[in-house]
């Protein structure tokens, strides 16, 4: 699980025990959109199939999975579990997964949301799918400029 991933969509991931969200970019990795947000089953083998299934449907090269790290960049509680994860999210779909520091992004989520006229449950439906897409193009950004791996991939 290092910092590259080979060519083609990938799918940003924002992992949460009951909620995961979900968001892709196109091939050519300029633009990011929120896809969905998975509601955990319980069920390992029903989550796996929804994963296969997404990374067949579509068309997905890879993974990046957010990294909750505290604000001086030490891992956090979830960090392990995170990371038992990716390691699972790899296994179950045969396709490489990098993580990325994801500081922030649920602050950004939500003020990406606060302005459009949803309803509460609506935005806290979108929350986790928009912050799964700010950590894919938070990760995009940094490698259009230039930036290696991070401490964080694994």
């Amino acid at each position: 699980m290092n910092g590259s991933l080979p060519a083609g969509r990938l799918a940003g991931v924002d992992y949460g025990r009951r909620r995961i969200g979900v968001a892709i970019c196109d091939a050519a990795r300029i633009i990011c959109s929120p896809l969905c947000v998975h509601l955990t089953s319980g069920d390992r083998e029903g989550d796996a199939a929804f994963f296969r299934r997404l990374a067949g449907d579509e068309s997905i090269a890879g993974f990046v999975v957010g990294l909750p790290v505290h604000a001086d960049g030490t891992d956090s509680a979830m960090s392990a579990e995170v990371e038992r994860f990716g390691a699972w999210l790899g296994r179950v779909t045969d396709l490489p997964v990098t993580f990325h520091d994801e500081r922030y992004t649920s602050r950004e989520a939500a003020g990406m949301l606060a302005g459009v006229g949803l309803t509460r449950d609506r935005k806290k439906s979108l929350a986790d799918a928009v912050a799964a897409q700010v950590i894919l193009q938070s990760w995009l950004e940094c490698r259009s400029r230039g930036e290696g791996p991070q401490a964080l991939d694994g």
